[in-house]
């Protein structure tokens, strides 16, 4: 089973927005901070890194090296290396701002908890949970005793933390923090609140992943319908909303309904930010897996192949997001029988993710299940066998072992295992990631229908008829029910 990364949700975390200096500036340096932002909104990277570090300057030069202010620009050069997947140059940046806030704040100050909050974004966006699970409670901490229980910036952080449990398929951690983050804002804000329509996007992203889509498509629609009024139509959170919705559309196998609000996405994008903004490479990357789902190769190609370009040239050929589009082309060619263009693409992007965020990510294990499928589908078992390995191991220990994409491993594993004869091998993994599939998304879940049809070819071949003739008929049915 090919795991395409692109139908990406814009999951509403606390990200790390550029700060305002806020306290008495030089014209220059109000100028320099607002041209940083602009850059960084428009994805003009290079540009925004080049001005920021003029602020930095004239931040030192006019209030002095320890100052708040110089922190706060300090950690605006850190969020642009972010952006670009560069976290090895962004973490001392993140940990000097912060050191230059608690020796001028103290260790319990909203100032601080910012900070705190940045550098958990960092290891978060790197696989690195523990450390961002605990930084991430150390700001709501602070914020919780600095500003009360009530405050917009308490809400931020529980969206933060529920975040970052939710990433890591706990589900049941994450629901609650999402609810009350928008309890809180809703009371704070108003109903009608653009942080409130994040609220309302994350929880829905949360029932989406385990498949109830009859709670989560009501809070997407409310989302974009906040959006729309406050922030206007043609807006780029509107955008983000839209996509949403699509995606929640599409894993419904509602493609007629998931596509226009695809291709209004995309045109709210290019718009707005440009053509060779990385979120109309996103746009142009969901568009084309929506295509793809259906069967229409040819329209999904180029899309594919312009979504790469921006990511190249926007982002540069070392980008998480470049390796996105590279995983996403191969998946096409895979699927086309092209398989010595798909394999080399596959290679890049697990060279890539690799270098991002290290051998042991979750993301890497996508890749690594995208290019053992090939292997298999060649018929080259060992080398298949050993990336599958190397997978279910990565997410068994970033994941645990009953996330939905550990079930994807067992599965591939264990068809793998089918197709060599190895049935008594192959059984036992299928019935555990039966079993995990079932406890996440319940009985009748469409993507149950592949494992019990693995089941039932299992069965028939080991002269087991009767549970081979069960499990088909629950394929069957699921199919029928969700037609």
């Amino acid at each position: 089973m090919k795991q395409r990364l692109g139908f990406l949700v814009a999951i509403g975390w606390s990200v790390l927005a550029f700060i305002p200096l806020a306290g008495a500036q030089s014209p220059e340096l109000k100028t320099l901070n607002e041209e940083v932002e602009s850059f960084y909104g428009q994805g003009k990277y290079d540009r925004a890194m080049v001005v920021a570090k003029k602020a930095v300057k004239a931040a030192e030069h006019e209030f002095g090296p320890e100052h708040p202010e110089v922190a706060t620009a300090i950690n605006n050069i850190a969020a642009l290396y972010m952006a670009q997947a560069q976290y090895a140059s962004a973490e001392p940046l993140f940990e000097r701002s912060l050191a230059i806030r608690e020796k001028a704040f103290g260790p319990v100050h909203p100032g601080v908890a910012s900070s705190v909050s940045h550098l958990a974004l960092l290891y978060s966006a790197q696989g690195k949970h523990a450390l961002a699970e605990s930084l991430y409670k150390r700001a709501l901490a602070i914020r919780e005793k600095t500003l009360g229980p009530e405050h917009p910036d308490v809400a931020a952080s529980l969206n933060n933390l529920a975040g970052n449990y939710d990433t890591q398929g706990n589900h049941a951690a994450a629901e609650p923090l999402f609810k009350r983050s928008l309890t809180i804002r809703e009371k704070a804000l108003g109903p009608n609140h653009p942080d409130v329509a994040q609220s309302l996007n994350n929880l829905a992203g949360v029932y989406d992943t385990q498949g109830n889509y009859a709670a989560s498509e009501p809070l997407y629609t409310r989302s974009l319908a906040i959006k729309e009024k406050a922030l206007g139509p043609d807006h780029p959170d509107t955008a983000d909303s839209l996509n949403n919705l699509a995606f929640l559309y599409r894993a419904q196998g509602r493609y007629s309904a998931a596509e226009p609000l695809y291709k209004r996405s995309l045109a709210i994008r290019g718009k707005a930010l440009g053509p060779a903004h990385p979120d109309v490479a996103q746009s142009l990357n969901n568009l084309a897996g929506l295509y793809l789902a259906q069967g229409q190769q040819e329209s999904a190609e180029p899309l594919y192949k312009r979504s790469l370009a921006i990511n190249e040239k926007a982002l540069g050929p070392d980008h998480p997001e470049t390796a996105i589009s590279l995983n996403n082309l191969a998946a096409l060619y895979h699927e086309q029988g092209r398989y010595a263009e798909a394999e080399p693409l596959y290679k890049r992007a697990l060279a890539i993710k690799e270098k991002a965020f290290g051998s042991n990510n979750r993301e890497v294990a996508v890749v690594l299940s995208n290019l053992a499928a090939i292997y298999y589908t060649q018929s080259r078992f060992t080398a298949s066998e050993s990336l599958h390995k190397r997978a279910l191991a990565i997410r068994e220990k970033t994941l645990g072992p009953d996330h939905l994409h550990v079930a994807h491993s067992l599965n591939g594993l264990a068809r793998l295992y089918y197709w060599q004869g190895y049935y008594a091998a192959a059984e036992p993994l299928y019935k555990r990631a039966l079993a995990i599939w079932e406890k996440a998304l319940g009985f009748d879940h469409p993507d149950l229908v592949e494992v019990l049809s693995n089941m039932s070819d299992l069965y028939a071949k080991t002269d087991k008829p009767e549970e081979a003739a069960r499990f088909a008929n629950r394929a069957a049915k699921i199919r029928e029910t969700k037609r």
